[in-house]
């Protein structure tokens, strides 16, 4: 096969554009992440009420992501992804000068509705911007890639940030934000024609892979932000850390799904999706059970550093595949409805679990109580991980 044609530059910056975006709504979630105890001591916030700046976020993406098809629809995807630049560059600087928690939550809020509209539609404007074939699953490769290395460089970012002030983890999307603004509005093409309205048929919310699926990106996803949370306020709150060294030692759940996002699709061609999801839910579960098990006066090499490369491990093993499997067994008529809904279910892992992981933090003495609620929720998904495993197994059976 002859290989495909070069880009001229105007498809390279309009890759750049998209993909810069993508590590800004990355950068967004790590960045806050670190700085909440600070914030917390700043304005006189509990763990309880600060933790709503992570929620507010996954709660604001969840909300949006099945209206954005539609508003795709009647505005133009590219007025809609310049709007939601627009949004999350307001919000950032009133952020940035707020003084109350409520203000600042309902910035987060809306900086997650403009993520909702942004990512997506950006994999949208790829799919009609990029000839189809292998220069588009390139591009599609590329932008993924910027998405999975904006949360590490979003941890790198918040020492240094938050040395100056955690106003700075607000304010600094901002102006980059802008910047892309101003090269989207010359270089982002318009719609050629009409954007199609997905619709949402009755028996998709009863298809099996789909649930399946959606259960266990929620648990990843929530079980990876709870555990998190939870480290960040045990390495700074209960041991003292600065933010920088807090920061680095999150790095290890996150850096090798940013290696290996090249060779996902490669890893499920070989092993198969149903494989990967289960080994992938199996790995957080023995890493919380581990830090369980270890005494509280463990290191952070012996504890905590295990259980964050199993936990990371576990996006490296199961991420891609569980995007494959939402929609691999569904209709082509369906998928286009199949990505909102599931993309909303791994939102709301976040949603429902970060507000429990805090209540347990503050309500109870010491960490294992938040920790033994994270792991029975990663259990849940294991358990519904070999619930697929042997349907696929059944479905291969002669």
């Amino acid at each position: 096969m002859a290989d495909p044609a070069p880009w001229d530059a105007r498809l390279w910056a309009v890759l750049f554009i998209l993909s810069a975006n993508m590590i800004l709504d990355a950068i967004e979630v790590s960045l806050v992440l670190v700085a909440l105890p600070t914030i917390g001591t700043s304005l006189g916030l509990s763990l309880w009420t600060v933790q709503w700046l992570m929620s507010g976020f996954a709660i604001g993406f969840a909300a949006l992501l099945v209206v954005g098809p539609r508003l795709n629809a009647g505005l133009g995807r590219k007025r809609v992804y310049l709007g939601a630049m627009l949004l999350f560059s307001a919000a950032s600087v009133v952020g940035g000068l707020a003084g109350s928690a409520p203000l600042l939550i309902a910035t987060r809020v809306v900086k997650g509705m403009s993520a909702a509209l942004t990512a997506p539609t950006g994999l949208a404007i790829i799919g009609t911007t990029f000839p189809s074939g292998p220069q588009q699953r390139r591009a599609v490769s590329v932008y993924s890639l910027f998405g999975a290395a904006g949360f590490t460089l979003g941890l790198l970012l918040s020492g240094a940030l938050l040395e100056v002030s955690w106003r700075w983890t607000f304010l600094f999307p901002a102006p980059v934000a802008l910047v892309l603004l101003f090269c989207g509005l010359r270089l982002i093409p318009a719609d050629p024609g009409p954007v199609p309205v997905p619709h949402i048929a009755p028996g998709l919310l009863r298809n099996g892979s789909l649930l399946r699926s959606a259960v266990g990106a929620a648990t990843l996803n929530g079980t990876y932000q709870s555990l998190l949370l939870l480290f960040v306020f045990r390495t700074q709150r209960q041991l003292g850390w600065p933010p920088w060294q807090s920061a680095l030692a999150l790095l290890p759940a996150c850096v090798p799904l940013a290696v290996t996002v090249p060779f996902a699709g490669s890893m499920t061609a070989r092993w198969g999706t149903s494989r990967l999801i289960a080994c992938g839910a199996a790995a957080p579960v023995v890493g919380c059970g581990l830090y369980l098990w270890r005494p509280t006066t463990a290191t952070y090499s012996t504890a905590m550093l295990p259980t964050l490369l199993l936990v990371g491990a576990a996006f490296v093993l199961s991420f891609a595949a569980l995007n494959i499997q939402a929609t691999v067994a569904l209709p082509t008529a369906d998928r286009a409805a199949a990505v909102p809904l599931y993309q909303t279910a791994v939102q709301l892992g976040a949603v429902l679990m970060l507000p429990v992981t805090a209540l347990l933090l503050s309500a109870c003495h010491g960490y294992r109580p938040a920790l033994s609620f994270i792991t029975a929720v990663a259990a849940v998904g294991l358990l519904t991980a070999l619930h697929g495993l042997r349907i696929s197994h059944r479905q291969v059976a002669p």
